[in-house]
């Protein structure tokens, strides 16, 4: 995972921490960073952001009861796109809600 750095990455990823969020850093294996990983549970959903790249996030909602949250077979939000777009939409989402 590359990056330039973008500061308001940084303000939203400190923004999911206090939600709740916890991150995890895969490495691939060379031992560099995969990507940036992060996961929520709450209120029957799991919330769940990877960061591979600036311009290439993806974010879900998923039922709590899903099996594989990094390639869900169902879910209730998603979104694809640059690490702020899709930060910024996760952080739009209503905690009380299922999408």
């Amino acid at each position: 995972m590359t990056s330039s750095g973008d500061p308001r990455t940084t303000l939203q990823l400190r923004q999911l921490i206090a939600r709740g969020f916890r991150f995890l850093h895969p490495r691939d294996a060379r031992g560099e960073l995969a990507a940036v990983v992060g996961v929520r549970a709450h209120d029957k959903v799991i919330d769940v952001v990877r960061l591979h790249h600036e311009d290439d996030a993806l974010a879900m909602r998923m039922p709590a009861d899903e099996q594989d949250i990094l390639s869900p077979r169902h879910f209730w939000w998603r979104r694809r796109g640059s690490a702020t777009r899709v930060l910024d939409e996760l952080l739009e989402l209503p905690d009380d809600r299922t999408a």
